[in-house]
């Protein structure tokens, strides 16, 4: 590969007309519990959002309230037009394991203001689905020292419930999870996001304790499902500036991609060779780079929340083509059938291997 690539050069296979920036998100409404406007981290989050004149309400408790409309579709309108600033409660200190992506789960917010038709968290958070972000997060980090292991590397993962580059602007919540984890010798912080606006992430001193993962998907599929969102060939240039080295004006992180959720739409296999051929244009240089892939899967309950949310959705969501398959608490997901499964997989790893024999697979879900 040539070691001393261009600052920015757009993939050659891609028109330009394909790449857009994700539009800034500017929520409608912006609650703070007094909870949240107790803790300095709040304050500051208070002092962002008033620079970009937002509307602000400071509510009389620390309950949320006012995120529901007439029916599903309203209240999904209000909720995702609302950025609400809270105090984590007290269960946020206490991790849960993530594997394969991570030892474990710390959330810097919940919710997400991408409007993706296959969201990962239809089904898993309860309620509307508002933003929140949490306002004690120095708490919350200084808490993951519990769980390391002193000669070992813990992985933290803050993207499981939110896009965190999505919310940066207004939170500045990334860039404090990543100077905290650039001290921390025997931690490594992971986040993944589908928007571009790296930027202010280039200078931080991350240390290489810091994987900065983008989440991409065939062309059709990211122009069809993820409303709101960076264009594919935005992403790609995000990633390729978080990964050039510093002294050619990128962020010098390890970085990886999260392929997901792989679909078998008709010729998959032309649109997703596409798009690993405009990943190694963007990547034509040496890097600390992996992967993860994951297929599309969903459950009863995120099937009927995504059917509320997007009702003209043409998400393929028919159980009748689909494998059961049970985690051990007996929650039920459907899945792509074994030989599917098994064509897909072998095709991805073929082609990933065949452009990147030193970029690790972490896992295939």
């Amino acid at each position: 590969m040539p070691t001393q690539p261009e600052l920015l050069t757009p993939s050659k296979t891609v028109s330009n007309s394909l790449q857009h920036s994700a539009r800034l998100w500017l929520p409608k409404r912006v609650l703070f519990t007094p909870d949240a406007l107790q803790e300095p981290f709040g304050q500051q989050i208070y002092e962002r959002v008033s620079a970009l004149d937002l509307p602000i309400e400071i509510l009389k408790n620390n309950r949320l309230t006012g995120l529901r409309g007439k029916d599903d579709r309203e209240t999904y309108r209000i909720a995702k037009n609302t950025l609400a600033v809270v105090k984590a409660p007290p269960s946020s200190l206490r991790l849960q394991p993530v594997p394969p992506s991570a030892d474990w789960q710390m959330n810097l917010a919940e919710g997400c203001p991408a409007h993706c038709q296959y969201c990962y968290l239809a089904g898993s958070l309860q309620g509307p689905p508002v933003t929140r972000v949490f306002a004690n997060l120095p708490q919350l980090l200084a808490n993951t020292a519990s769980y390391e292991q002193p000669g070992k590397v813990t992985t933290f993962e803050v993207s499981c419930y939110t896009d965190v580059i999505g919310i940066e602007h207004l939170t500045g919540s990334l860039a404090e999870c990543i100077r905290y984890f650039g001290s921390r010798p025997d931690a490594h912080l992971r986040f993944v996001s589908k928007y571009d606006q790296v930027e202010s992430l280039l200078d931080l001193p991350h240390n290489g304790r810091t994987r900065a993962r983008l989440s991409l998907n065939a062309e059709s599929i990211a122009r069809r499902m993820e409303g709101g969102t960076a264009s594919v060939e935005a992403r790609l240039q995000a990633l390729r500036k978080l990964a050039l080295p510093r002294p050619l004006g990128g962020g010098g992180y390890p970085v990886g991609v999260v392929l997901a959720p792989i679909m078998p739409i008709p010729n998959w296999r032309e649109h997703y060779t596409e798009l690993l051929d405009r990943l190694a244009d963007a990547l034509d240089f040496d890097c600390d780079l992996t992967v993860e892939f994951i297929t599309h899967r969903f459950t009863p309950g995120s099937k009927t929340v995504l059917q509320e949310w997007y009702p003209n959705t043409r998400l393929e969501m028919e159980e009748a083509g689909r494998a059961e398959k049970r985690n051990k608490f007996g929650g039920l997901k459907y899945v792509y059938r074994p030989d599917d499964m098994k064509e897909l997989r072998t095709f991805f790893y073929t082609e990933w291997r065949r452009r990147f024999p030193d970029a690790p697979i972490l896992y295939w879900t």
